[in-house]
């Protein structure tokens, strides 16, 4: 199979003629593991040019064999520590995707872009397709870049985005969890060196956190600009109305479990957060989860989210 890397007509795994490149073995030819270690440069060189690639028809069935795909490609796969979602351990360094009401939509956003530290590629696994709905949506980050406003981007760029987290207990995830540990020495040995501003506090929230991170990136690989931030996700806004008003209110604005600045603190602007998820929206496809399909992306050249579905649903992530 040797695809064309720069040619535009590749095969798309969206109905749209965007996201990841669709590949399949030849039929006739080894399939399976196999057929990815014999492609494995190929399929990187995809990867690098195009950004993601959907791997389908392998005949995988099983968690095992997804590892061992992966594997081919990333040997060292990265622990999720720093967490921003509820997920669980599935063997190795092997996790589930998000785990969030199956009714809820997770917005678009690139893996621990609200961190100084991020895997470079992402893996999903279908295990078990939903009956209904389930996309894994995704968007091309450079073509986000360009749609957000000049303006916007450079304030961003400017200043950064200030991450605000508040540990109490009940709500959202502790910082046992977030952190993967019972002792608070080694929270504070994990925020010093990120650079995180932390505060255990005797009343109201266990722990306050707050980290200035990026808003761009440039690809190592190709010095593209990229918007690389989940300011969008963090923000207050992005929860239901009926749980802001609830969090608020119980809480006080100041001690909601998180919320996003810009990086010198300012606030910011409702209609910039509903510009910048307009661009997200924009630049949104996705396409149905087969069983067993293996999509590959680059963190920082796609953006991934997840559409509400119906059903059983196991997608399988790994982080390099």
């Amino acid at each position: 199979m040797n695809l064309p890397v720069h040619d535009a007509a590749v095969e798309r795994a969206a109905p749209d003629g965007r996201g990841p490149v669709l590949l399949r073995p030849p039929a006739g030819g080894p399939g399976g593991h196999a057929w990815l270690t014999e492609s494995r440069s190929r399929i990187d060189a995809i990867v690098a040019t195009h950004g993601g690639v959907l791997l389908r028809d392998l005949g995988f069935t099983s968690v095992s064999e997804f590892n061992r795909a992966v594997q081919i490609f990333s040997p060292d796969l990265l622990d999720y520590v720093h967490r921003s979602t509820p997920r669980t351990k599935v063997g190795g360094k092997l996790y589930t995707a998000t785990e969030y009401p199956a009714d809820r939509s997770i917005p678009l956003h690139n893996e621990n872009s609200y961190s100084d530290a991020w895997p470079s590629r992402i893996f999903f696994y279908c295990l078990v397709a939903a009956e209904r709905g389930g996309a894994t949506p995704v968007a091309d980050s450079r073509a986000v870049h360009r749609r957000i406003d000049p303006d916007v981007r450079d304030r961003f760029e400017r200043t950064g985005v200030l991450y605000v987290r508040n540990f109490t207990a009940g709500v959202d995830l502790s910082w046992q969890e977030v952190f993967q540990t019972e002792v608070r020495s080694e929270v504070e040995q994990y925020c010093a060196a990120h650079g995180i501003e932390y505060q255990w506090r005797d009343h109201g929230p266990a722990l306050t956190t707050r980290q200035r991170c990026q808003a761009t990136v440039r690809h190592p690989g190709t010095g593209e600009p990229v918007w690389f931030n989940q300011a969008h996700l963090f923000h207050v806004s992005a929860l239901e109305a009926d749980e802001q008003a609830s969090l608020i209110e119980s809480f006080g604005i100041e001690n909601v479990p998180r919320n996003a600045f810009y990086g010198d603190g300012a606030p910011i602007e409702p209609e910039v957060l509903e510009h910048i998820r307009d661009a997200y929206e924009q630049e949104k496809t996705a396409f149905a989860w087969q069983r067993g399909d293996i999509m590959l992306l680059d963190n920082l050249l796609f953006a991934h989210a997840r559409d509400p579905y119906q059903g059983a649903r196991k997608i399988i992530v790994a982080m390099a």
